[in-house]
């Protein structure tokens, strides 16, 4: 039976899920189930076929515009109807449409204009996105404000590294390619904060990369939801992202407080706290604002990206404050927007220490390989590695991660060589958590990334140790593990 506007009905290709009242569509009318522009024509884009399941899927009689997302219940400008509506090509008219449709999900009652995108669909994980972005560059799509683009499944400058098949290969070798004709930079970094791409304060954005999100309204202070596959990509080509979440100045405060002054200064002064710290809060957390007192005021970015990265891939945590340090938090009575906090959570020298053993999914001293940079390694945390190394040769395989933008810095600084001589491998545009470079044979990776440690039991079939950075160069020299204690002691 067909149903008439304004009836909440049961979705055809869900029968569970019930649907939201679709309103009368003001940019088209239907026929036959095709999408008319405002003057009548039939519009070209055919953003419906995106949207819908198969046409034998639908209920009979289903139209587009039955299906069709109700963009007048958003408070849209005349140019966002007119992208709507066709009037800038069939890939901004299928990307607003998804973009709009998304907001509806949210509940945003308009959208906000951004200034900045970063793309995380550019991963390959199946045909399915290459196919949406090729459709997108058939659509003559082209971004509208600055876009980077994240790690590939790929090292590009080095094709012979990553074990795959030549169907899998050019796949995501065209998944990259049409994100880089969709006007995107080709950073290929998780970091794009490293490579020039660092939003001010109070900027709105649609970043993808959970890391990058928090690093982004944390550390810079911009704004951005966590931004999935497909709806980063639609957010950049029409400059637009829902208004809701993160970018509302309302859902930005600190809603409850950690309190790490129990813990030593010598362990808040030292790198290996933070990926714990993070991967502690990811999970007790979850989707609420932290904000962190008794920090070190000296804490700097990569320890801050250390933190948010963890935190982002135990939990949901997108935004985080640390006072006195983080640009919303000057001081706690500000992260917390002048209310008292629902909670406040002590934490213990004992807490800390069980937080770093759950990095760690065997005690096997027997290490297969080090691996680094999750988030991607700065320069920064490179001079420590240099430092570290001091010419030794290494006896495990030894992976770095990096952008590529990095990696010419080393050349262009001369420190490059003196890395590969130590046995150091570089790897660029992509990271060895999410495609195969790794060793085959398996065994036990050791890290220093809170990220690594949580990815890569269940993504490479390694088994992991977490230690520090000073831990990883002594097991690399020794091959075998080494670790120092008495920090948690």
């Amino acid at each position: 039976m067909s149903h008439p506007y304004g009836v909440e009905r049961e979705g055809p290709h869900h029968p569970s899920i019930v649907y939201p009242k679709i309103r009368k569509n003001p940019f088209s009318e239907t026929e036959r189930g095709q999408p008319r522009s405002l003057d009548g024509r039939i519009a070209k884009s055919e953003i419906g076929a995106f949207l819908l399941p198969p046409h034998h899927a639908r209920a009979p009689h289903a139209s587009y515009h039955e299906n069709a997302a109700p963009l007048d219940m958003l408070q849209l400008t005349d140019a966002e109807r007119a992208i709507a509506a066709g009037e800038s090509g069939e890939a901004a008219t299928m990307a607003m449409r998804i973009v709009v449709q998304m907001a509806e999900v949210m509940e945003a009652k308009s959208l906000v204009e951004i200034a900045s995108a970063h793309i995380d669909g550019c991963l390959y994980h199946g045909d399915g996105g290459v196919e949406f972005a090729e459709r997108l560059v058939a659509g003559d799509g082209k971004v509208s404000v600055p876009a980077t683009l994240n790690v590939g499944a790929l090292d590009l400058l080095h094709p012979g590294r990553v074990r795959t098949d030549p169907r899998r290969y050019d796949m995501a070798r065209r998944l990259m390619e049409a994100y880089r004709q969709l006007g995107c930079t080709p950073t290929w970094t998780c970091a794009p904060y490293q490579a020039g791409h660092r939003p001010r304060a109070g900027e709105h954005v649609a970043w993808g990369e959970s890391n990058a999100v928090a690093f982004a309204n944390s550390v810079l202070g911009a704004r951005t939801n966590r931004y999935g596959d497909f709806l980063d990509i639609c957010c950049a080509l029409v400059g637009r992202a829902p208004l809701t979440g993160l970018h509302l100045d309302e859902n930005r405060r600190a809603t409850m407080v950690i309190d790490t002054h129990g813990l030593s200064s010598r362990l808040k002064n030292t790198d290996v706290f933070y990926p714990v710290l993070g991967s502690w809060l990811g999970t007790e957390v979850g989707e609420e604002i932290p904000v962190l007192i008794g920090m070190p005021e000296t804490v700097g970015e990569d320890r801050l990206k250390a933190l948010g990265a963890a935190a982002a891939s135990t939990g949901a945590i997108g935004l985080f404050h640390v006072a006195g340090v983080t640009p919303e938090a000057p001081d706690l009575e500000t992260a917390l927007g002048g209310r008292a906090p629902l909670r406040t959570i002590t934490l213990t020298p004992e807490t800390i220490r069980a937080a770093r053993d759950t990095l760690s999914t065997t005690r096997d001293a027997n290490i297969s390989a080090v691996a680094l940079g999750s988030p991607h390694f700065s320069l920064d945390e490179f001079a420590q590695l240099e430092r570290l190394l001091a010419g030794s040769d290494l006896e495990l395989p030894f992976y770095v991660c990096t952008g590529r933008g990095v990696k010419e810095q080393l050349e262009a600084q001369g420190r490059l060589p003196a890395l590969l001589d130590a046995g150091v491998e570089i790897v660029v545009d992509t990271c060895v958590v999410v495609t195969p470079i790794l060793p085959e044979r398996g065994g036990t990776l050791m890290t220093n990334s809170g990220k690594f440690a949580h990815y890569t039991p269940a993504n490479t079939g390694y088994a992991v140790v977490y230690g520090s950075l000073e831990d990883c160069v002594a097991t690399a020299r020794a091959g075998h593990l080494v670790r120092d204690e008495s920090l948690w002691a």
